[in-house]
């Protein structure tokens, strides 16, 4: 959070919300506010969003995840991840505190920001009616999303009416969805418009796959939710890579290059092969964004013209929220096992 407040938020104070399975005592909420200037608030979240849902058999959820654990997959036999994955695909813009808001920015535990960010993401975004915005595109762990997309081709052939005509589903498949490649938005980054997940469409999405059960007989991500999501109802246009923001969560990183690199003060090195994501072969899928047609004309959606400025933006209609878990040192692997971290979000 301090790091958010010295390269961005020091200067533009969007409130925090932090949200949590149990309630927050007044030593850790006094952290935060010892941090900011901006508007700090704590939510507790609702017990039907972090538990089992009715149609889900426990036995059986058990089973799995010993199945997946022994064949030494991330995460593999962990059940407060799987309720943390299933909580941010598809409740997590539900809550009460956040309905006042419309965009939300994430952080996480261990990520840093490797470049100055000298402009507002969130007014560029809202500017451009771009829902959904990201820094790092990567190939899922396969093993994690077994029947992902055969569940997801079930949601396409029933829901026909959801989809648009000319959508963003090739960079996610490119054999006219009959498989699917793996490639998803690392969502460890996310700046998104809520109204995407509180539309019709991926509300529809999620409770199908929700019922599908792979939240917690497989382990599906909300990366991969989010990105299949994204990729199916929204145009390219309605989609940006952030290629200009410098960023590091352990394992990889992105780093601009050129007068981006230069302009910025970047401190990373974009050649490192070992780090920057987009150099390596894992990275192939950021490349292949750009290869994505353009939307024609004819059929792209029409540019809603906003006013908004930074004057004229109120800071009640964006936040920046964490969600605090102690499990969530799994996450990061700089975080130790008797070490609590939060997940932190910004929404405009």
């Amino acid at each position: 959070m301090r790091e958010m407040e010295d390269i961005f938020n020091g200067r533009f104070n969007y409130p925090y919300v932090f949200l949590n399975d149990g309630p927050f005592d007044e030593n850790f909420m006094s952290m935060p506010w010892s941090l900011t200037k901006a508007t700090v608030k704590f939510g507790q979240i609702p017990q039907e969003h972090w538990s089992y849902p009715d149609w889900i058999d426990q036995e059986k959820a058990r089973e799995e995840r010993k199945k997946i654990q022994d064949n030494k997959v991330m995460y593999g036999g962990n059940e407060s991840y799987r309720h943390m994955c299933r909580f941010e695909s598809g409740f997590f813009y539900q809550h009460p505190i956040m309905q006042q808001f419309e965009m939300y920015w994430r952080l996480e535990p261990g990520i840093q920001y490797l470049c100055d960010i000298n402009y507002d993401p969130f007014l560029y975004m809202k500017q451009r009616n771009i829902k959904y915005g990201w820094t790092i595109g990567i190939y899922e762990l396969m093993s994690t999303v077994p029947t992902l997309w055969k569940s997801v081709r079930k949601f396409m052939e029933t829901h026909r009416e959801l989809i648009p005509e000319h959508n963003s589903l090739w960079w996610v498949s490119r054999d006219n969805g009959t498989t699917h490649n793996g490639c998803h938005f690392w969502s460890n980054f996310e700046i998104a418009d809520l109204s995407f997940y509180r539309g019709e469409a991926y509300s529809k999405f999620f409770d199908f796959l929700d019922h599908e059960g792979g939240f917690f007989y497989e382990r599906w991500g909300d990366a991969p939710v989010h990105s299949i999501a994204a990729a199916m109802f929204l145009q390219k246009e309605e989609v940006h890579w952030f290629e200009d923001i410098g960023y590091l969560h352990p394992g990889w990183q992105h780093c601009p290059s050129g007068d981006a690199w230069l302009k910025n003060r970047c401190t990373c090195d974009a050649s490192d092969k070992d780090k920057t994501i987009t150099n390596a072969g894992w990275g192939k899928c950021s490349h292949e964004w750009k290869l994505l047609p353009d939307t024609p004309q004819e059929i792209r959606r029409p540019i809603i013209k906003h006013t908004y400025t930074r004057i004229s933006i109120s800071h009640y209609n964006f936040v920046i929220i964490a969600i605090y878990m102690p499990f969530f040192y799994l996450v990061s692997v700089v975080h130790g096992p008797n070490l609590l971290a939060a997940k932190i979000y910004s929404y405009i």
